[in-house]
C-alpha cells in the first residue's frame, strides 16, 4: 500500500512539475513578448509583419497548440514510466 501511494506522490510531483513549466513558457510568450516586449520585437519584421505583432495575434495561439502536443507526448511517457496507461 505505501508503495502505491509513493508512486501515487512521484508521478503527480512529475506532472506538477510539467504543467508549471509549460505554464511558463505559455507565460513568457503570451504576456513577455506579446506585451511586455512588443516594442522591442517590433523593430523586427518577418513576411513584412512586426514580429511582436505577430507574438501578441498569432504565435502565443501556435505556442498554445505546441505545448499542447508536447503536455500529451510527455504525459505519455510519464504514464508509461509508472505503469498507468490507458489500454
Amino acid at each position: 500500500m505505501s508503495n502505491n501511494k509513493e508512486m501515487a506522490h512521484a508521478y503527480w510531483k512529475e506532472n506538477l512539475k510539467l504543467i508549471w513549466i509549460l505554464m511558463i513558457v505559455w507565460f513568457v510568450v503570451s504576456f513577455g513578448f506579446g506585451i511586455i516586449l512588443v516594442d522591442v520585437l517590433n523593430t523586427i519584421q518577418i513576411g513584412g509583419y512586426k514580429l511582436g505583432f505577430w507574438f501578441a495575434q498569432q504565435g502565443s495561439i501556435y505556442t498554445f497548440v505546441v505545448l499542447i502536443y508536447v503536455y500529451s507526448h510527455q504525459m505519455a511517457k510519464l504514464d508509461h514510466k509508472y505503469q498507468v496507461e490507458e489500454e
